[in-house]
């Protein structure tokens, strides 16, 4: 059997991050790496550094079985996708998975998508094949367990016991995943699901509200084989448990893993536990994704974060203390006035910060305000490339979209292209990354200007 497993390119009206981070395609190295059948034939594909077209490879390859994996942007792009398949191989049986698929498996209902995989992603891909290969044969192909079954819903695990991923099947791409300035960057992931309940948040529905871990024995032995130096975890939360993080520094350093680590935390983790910062900055952390959310306190009850805005600045501060890069993520209410963005801009500056990523309130369909806000969506639901958390889905309540947008571009070059800002940033990483990255950030930039121009 002839396995096909495709990352898709975004669609063009998707506000890109791809343009300033491409990083691999982990979900399909783990599919790659978990494959039970011996006589099968894997091969991963990725549309987003690819110059050839779709068909292309679906001629070249031939394949019995395509999996495909994408978030709800990539809805619609998969849809197309695997019309294109079935038109060159029609005989070709199609899977999709992925997080969005994992919550919200009915958007990806089309005559061209033969399993969608709602829960436990690798056994039932496995489950799949034993099904194609005559294993056993279900009366209807959409009943397998694990996949969408209408008016059924599979039980998911709660415990991860597979293979690492397999990371060779993208090695002609590996030198072109980066984030940020973390180039090359490899992705691991350690734990799944999130132990908070932050009301915005599609993380935490994708385990049903659960959350649990690898051990981290395991964890070490995946990073043993991975030979890029800089590594991003891509845990929903990597600091939240004391004891694991203080184990993970000491494996690190019995096994002289000397890593660089871009990881997720929270502000108040951050604050009650500066010596685990510390201690984990002496192993190799080197940047912190903190979720700020809002310099208001009633936002943040709103979104029933659990921090506060002094947990928030006392956490840049410890990270900025021990030389730990912070980027920091923003909610934009839809109730910003300019004088909301002139204070934001006041409060980002204060805090020395060098990296934003500005988002506006984008409630997402499974997460828990999604029906407190549906009747005020500036855009249809099944416009799925612009859900992109970088769009403007509802109406601005105190200005026009177009000032709209225009106050967010100002806010985000007023902080990152500060004088300042720029001087550190090439000094630390070298003036051709800091311009591989200006070049990337503009791409984003004409996308916003266009919305800008369009009034969408």
């Amino acid at each position: 059997m002839k396995i096909l497993l495709i990352r898709p390119r975004p669609h063009k009206e998707t506000i890109g991050l791809q343009h300033v981070m491409v990083c691999e395609p982990l979900e399909l190295e783990y599919i790659a790496g978990n494959i039970d059948c011996s006589d099968v034939e894997v091969e991963i594909i990725d549309m987003i550094l690819e110059k050839k077209t779709l068909e292309d490879f679906i001629l070249k390859y031939q394949p019995d079985l395509v999996g495909m994996s994408g978030y709800i942007t990539h809805v619609n792009v998969i849809k197309e996708y695997a019309s294109k398949i079935k038109r060159v191989k029609d005989d070709c049986k199609i899977a999709v998975g992925g997080v969005h698929a994992e919550v919200m498996p009915q958007d990806f209902v089309d005559q061209n998508i033969d399993y969608i995989i709602e829960a436990n992603g690798i056994k039932t891909f496995n489950r799949i094949i034993e099904a194609l290969k005559g294993s056993f044969s279900p009366s209807d192909p959409m009943e397998l367990e694990g996949t969408y079954r209408r008016g059924k819903k599979s039980l998911k695990e709660n415990s991860f016991s597979y293979k690492i991923p397999d990371r060779s099947k993208v090695a002609r791409y590996r030198d072109r995943y980066y984030y940020m300035f973390h180039n090359p960057c490899a992705l691991i992931k350690t734990s799944f699901g999130c132990p908070y309940s932050c009301s915005f948040c599609f993380c935490k529905e994708i385990t049903d509200g659960k959350y649990y871990t690898r051990s981290i024995d395991s964890v070490i032995e995946e990073l043993r084989g991975i030979p890029e130096e800089e590594i991003y975890i891509v845990d929903d939360d990597f600091l939240f448990n004391r004891d694991r993080i203080l184990e993970f520094c000491q494996k690190l350093k019995e096994n002289d893993l000397k890593k660089k680590f871009l990881v997720y935390g929270r502000a108040d983790f951050i604050c009650k536990n500066e010596d685990i910062i510390k201690s984990f900055r002496d192993h190799g952390l080197r940047s912190v994704i903190v979720g700020l959310e809002s310099y208001k306190e009633e936002n943040l009850n709103k979104y029933n974060k659990k921090t506060s805005i002094l947990e928030n600045e006392q956490a840049i501060k410890i990270l900025q203390k021990y030389g730990i890069e912070p980027y920091a993520t923003l909610i934009l209410d839809m109730d910003f006035s300019v004088a909301d963005f002139k204070n934001l801009y006041t409060w980002l500056k204060n805090l020395d910060l060098t990296f934003v990523n500005l988002q506006p309130l984008t409630p997402l369909d499974g997460t828990e305000i999604y029906d407190a806000y549906k009747k005020d969506f500036i855009i249809s639901k099944d416009e799925y490339e612009k859900w992109d958390l970088a769009h403007l889905v509802l109406q601005p309540q105190k200005m026009t979209i177009r000032r709209y947008y225009f106050e967010m571009i100002k806010l985000y070059y007023k902080i990152t292209m500060r004088p300042k800002n720029v001087v550190k940033l090439i000094r630390k990483y070298g003036l051709r990354e800091v311009l591989k990255l200006s070049v990337g950030s503009s791409r984003v930039t004409q996308q916003y200007f266009i919305k800008m121009i369009r009034g969408e």
